[in-house]
């Protein structure tokens, strides 16, 4: 895609970001997240119970920290494949908690261990540490959960199965885990967290007195992490094919930019370009990567086109990052060197036979930056093993 048009893209979104610091029910919501995390030098020795429910699978873990250091329990998580339950017609909220609570049970911890639950999709903070569910994305519809709290249920169902063994819940984005996760490393003037997996979406710390949008109890001149649920920002310059696959999907004119760049749609465009051929159900990111890697073993319009959606995937996520940095700019010049922590399989796939995905977003990030004049800010990208683990044992504790 043209530099000329990823710079209206940045400028698009850096506009909606500050649209939806503002106001609520915009495009980009901008949803301000009420847990503050503590140093990580103040959770030595403590633990916490930590539920990852993302887009494929269910993880829980128990979290040490010492001299903060976190060690999970079991390595990398008990996991889970939920997804397809998730999307099954008839799935309830009695059988997503039972699925949920299964698990468990094989974990060793403590009477009162705090919970941290990484909840991966759309929900909007409140000031208690739970999260509304403001909708379903990636296929889920689980109708009589939304609008309703995601943790206080929960831990009232998991504490009727446990004898009452747990005594708080703490609800965060994996978004934000990852932004949480980043914390671990010090001596940068902003922090981003960034999923590009089956989903997208970006969260940031803001100031608190520059989202307008806060209550006045809150403007404490502090940062406060903001989950920008950019999965549905509706970017310009999108392609005929992108058309075609929202009007075709369950959620049509909602999760344009998700739609557009993650893995779980990027196959369905590929299928929409080749209308007359047949391909297998199930044909997402992970296909298209194997595509050019192995090229020799698929069509040559095939790979072309696999090719064109990969690097364009990257480039739009370029340029909704420079969006972002744009705003965190603006807010405070003295911003100059930015981490970004990234978690999602598609972000950190490998392509044998050219240029991996998070080469070509960390090149086009600097040459969007130097064309808006920002040649001087440097954006280090970040790869966490278990980062939404780890973060999400921060917000427990915190």
């Amino acid at each position: 895609m043209e530099t000329k048009k990823l710079k209206q893209i940045a400028l698009d979104l850096q506009g909606k970001i500050n649209t939806g610091l503002q106001k609520d029910n915009t495009e980009i919501q901008c949803l301000p997240t009420y847990i503050i995390p503590k140093s990580i030098s103040e959770f030595n020795g403590k633990k916490a119970l930590v539920l990852d429910l993302g887009g494929t699978n269910y993880r829980v873990a128990t979290i040490d920290f010492i001299d903060g250091k976190p060690t999970i329990h079991p390595e990398n998580g008990f996991k889970i494949d939920l997804a397809n339950d998730m999307k099954a017609i008839g799935f309830t909220e009695e059988k997503l908690y039972e699925k949920q609570a299964d698990p468990i049970g094989v974990l060793k911890f403590e009477k009162n261990t705090p919970i941290g639950y990484c909840f991966s999709y759309p929900a909007e903070s409140m000031t208690d540490g739970d999260a509304k569910l403001l909708r379903w994305t990636k296929g889920v519809n689980i109708k009589e959960m939304v609008g309703k709290a995601v943790g206080k249920p929960f831990l009232d169902y998991l504490n009727t199965k446990n004898n009452g063994k747990f005594t708080g819940i703490k609800v965060i984005n994996d978004t934000v885990a990852s932004l949480f996760a980043g914390l671990t490393k010090s001596g940068y003037d902003a922090y981003i967290g960034l999923i590009v997996g089956t989903g997208t979406n970006m969260a940031a710390f803001m100031k608190s007195d520059k989202i307008d949008k806060l209550d006045p109890k809150h403007k404490t001149g502090n940062y406060i992490p903001v989950n920008l649920e950019s999965g549905n920002f509706h970017p310009c310059h999108l392609s005929i094919y992108d058309e075609m696959v929202d009007a075709n999907s369950d959620n049509c004119g909602a999760q344009r930019f998700e739609k557009a760049i993650s893995g779980m749609y990027l196959g369905e465009i590929f299928k929409t370009a080749f209308p007359l051929d047949e391909f297998e159900e199930k044909f997402d990111a992970q296909r298209l990567t194997t595509m050019l890697s192995y090229p020799a073993a698929y069509k040559e319009e095939y790979v072309r086109t696999a090719r064109w959606l990969y690097e364009r995937s990257a480039q739009l996520v370029a340029a909704s990052l420079v969006g972002l940095i744009l705003v965190l700019i603006a807010h405070d010049a003295s911003v100059k060197k930015v981490l970004l922590t990234a978690e999602g399989s598609l972000f950190w796939s490998r392509n044998r036979k050219g240029r991996n995905y998070k080469d070509m977003v960390t090149d086009e990030v600097h040459h969007l930056l130097t064309e808006f004049g920002h040649h001087d800010v440097t954006v280090d990208i970040l790869q966490m093993d278990n980062a939404n683990l780890i973060g999400t044992a921060v917000a427990a504790l915190s």
